[in-house]
């Protein structure tokens, strides 16, 4: 499953003009997956905590999670194409307020902790998927994985 979702990604990045060749796809991929990865693994979190009668906060402010700005969901669990970011919004939203919301984490004192190593990341990629419509379909088929089994 996870090859044919990888080789779709490809397909799509590959007619994106800022992509230009295997080396953007993985770089382009990567961050998109980590930031799944992480969203699930945060959910996960919340659940494991709640067992020991415990709160989980979430290190992202609500506006910077995967649940909110990539793949806002509706109650069936489809993404809602509504409140879903699309087109030049949602290049502008990744580039101008993502990516430095999250390299800022890097000016943490805490070297080990999991916010310095996300704006560590953060700090040195860029988006370099110049097409919204092309970063909202690898979204689509990112936010298709599952972390969680």
């Amino acid at each position: 499953m996870f090859e044919n979702k990888y080789k779709k990604i490809d397909d799509l990045l590959r007619r994106d003009p800022g992509c230009v060749g295997a080396m953007d796809y993985v770089e382009q991929t990567s961050w998109l997956l980590f930031l799944k990865y992480f969203n699930d693994k945060e959910n996960q979190n919340i659940e494991l905590y709640a067992l020991d009668g415990k709160k989980y906060k979430k290190i992202f402010d609500e506006k910077y999670r995967w649940d909110t700005w990539a793949a806002p969901k509706k109650d069936n669990g489809k993404i809602d194409i509504d409140r879903a970011l699309r087109s030049d919004d949602l290049i502008n939203f990744v580039n101008q307020e993502l990516f430095p919301y999250l390299a800022k984490f890097k000016s943490l004192q805490d070297i080990k902790s999991m916010e310095y190593k996300v704006g560590e990341i953060f700090s040195e990629i860029k988006n370099k998927i110049s097409s919204g419509n092309t970063l909202r379909d690898v979204i689509e088929a990112v936010d298709e994985l599952s972390f969680n089994t």
